[in-house]
């Protein structure tokens, strides 16, 4: 099964000259590597110098590319969909005519994600993300609509739909909606969970070393650590190298103190996480041979897809009679966290950030006593309830 290395960032500090960089490193190295972006931009093709189409492409030996197309997905699957549901009102909407709905990006990439997992023909598919705060969206987005299809669709229903005599597509169009919206949920849960398995998948965060960007780089830390995600390497990109000679230029010095202050911060900020350095080029990396030479800076000997050993995102330990369900939350601010019980179900927020965590069966039959923030974990306790406990 293949490998995910998704990379994200701050609009302009590089993300994608990155991604592609590692993509044709790994290649030279012999893995069978894809590189892709989930965004409908040219990005990508431009910064490869290849034309890039919705069909994975081979670059060279052991590279390929493609350009998600979402409206051409959109098409692909619209006929079939008009057939599943077989409503007469759909059915007058052409194939050309469909338009992809606001927001309905983000899940037509993550069905071709999930295809791609199917597929098996990479060792590694190299994501050139999103910005941050929309990879975040993205990677809780599987979750979310898992949970709103189970709550619209009750699994009582499905069981009851699915022992029905003569259940099947040819149903009614709620028996047809049912199916549809079951087989969305179970498409979404699979590549849920690749995305949520730190085995399979590794998250890279590029930025440039900037106070701002710095400080953005925080904040998406924390938010992807609420959804579950935790960051394995860092690339620092775009270094200005300290100027050298008798008269040095003042403006490339300055610049270069700054960002030494910043990377001196970020090694601070992140301890544990590797974080390599590639320096600000005097042109722009364009082509396999600049990204090449771009990667190997940046990785030397080193395996590009390593990062820091994979952690649970969340523990649950025994504490005398109490249960302790802890979740890594770096860089959260106390004021920033509401934490609610709601049934089997705690509702977290940060930062106006909100995640449904589904609680284990032993600690659904538990009362929460207390919570607690804490060096960048956050504590929920659980006391066993007598009357939900076996004696």
């Amino acid at each position: 099964m293949a490998q995910f290395l998704l990379f994200t960032g701050k609009g302009g500090v590089g993300t994608t000259t990155v991604a592609a960089a590692t993509a044709a490193l790994l290649a030279r190295r012999g893995q069978k590597t894809l590189v892709l972006s989930t965004e409908p931009t040219r990005s990508l093709a431009d910064t490869l110098g290849e034309q890039l189409g919705p069909h994975a492409r081979e670059i060279e030996g052991g590279l390929s590319a493609l350009r998600i197309d979402p409206q051409r997905r959109l098409q692909a699957s619209w006929q079939t969909v008009l057939d599943y549901l077989g409503g007469p009102g759909l059915a007058a909407v052409a194939t050309e005519e469909s338009t992809v709905l606001p927001g309905a990006a983000d899940v037509l990439a993550l069905l071709e994600l999930r295809d791609l997992t199917v597929a098996g023909r990479w060792d590694t598919v190299v994501v050139d993300g999103p910005s941050a705060a929309a990879m975040v969206a993205l990677l809780a987005l599987p979750e979310t609509l898992t949970w709103y299809v189970r709550r619209a669709f009750p699994i009582e229903r499905r069981i009851a739909r699915a022992m029905r005599p003569g259940s099947g597509a040819t149903g009614g169009a709620a028996d047809r909606l049912l199916d549809a919206a079951t087989r969305l949920a179970a498409e979404l849960d699979e590549i849920r969970a690749v995305l949520a398995d730190p085995a399979r998948t590794a998250l890279r965060l590029v930025l440039t070393p900037e106070a701002t960007v710095l400080a953005d780089a925080r904040r998406s830390v924390t938010a992807l650590a609420t959804h579950g995600h935790r960051v394995g390497g860092i690339v620092a990109n775009k270094v200005i190298p300290a100027p050298t000679g008798a008269a040095p230029d003042p403006w490339r010095a300055g610049w270069a103190a700054s960002q030494r202050r910043q990377l001196t911060e970020l090694a601070g900020s992140f301890p544990g996480v590797p974080v390599r350095q590639a320096r600000y080029r005097p042109a722009e990396p364009v082509g396999l041979r600049a990204l090449l030479d771009l990667a190997r800076e940046l990785y030397g000997s080193d395996d590009p897809a390593a990062g820091s050993p994979p952690e649970p995102t969340s523990t649950i330990d025994r504490d005398g009679a109490e249960y302790l369900f802890r979740l890594p939350l770096p860089f959260a601010d106390r004021s920033d966290v509401e934490l609610a019980r709601s049934g089997d179900e705690l509702v977290l927020t940060v930062a106006g950030d909100r995640r449904l965590l589904t609680l284990p069966s032993g600690l659904r039959r538990c009362t929460t006593v207390g919570a607690s923030l804490h060096d960048g974990t956050l504590t929920v306790r659980f006391r066993p309830d007598p009357g939900q406990w076996p004696r």
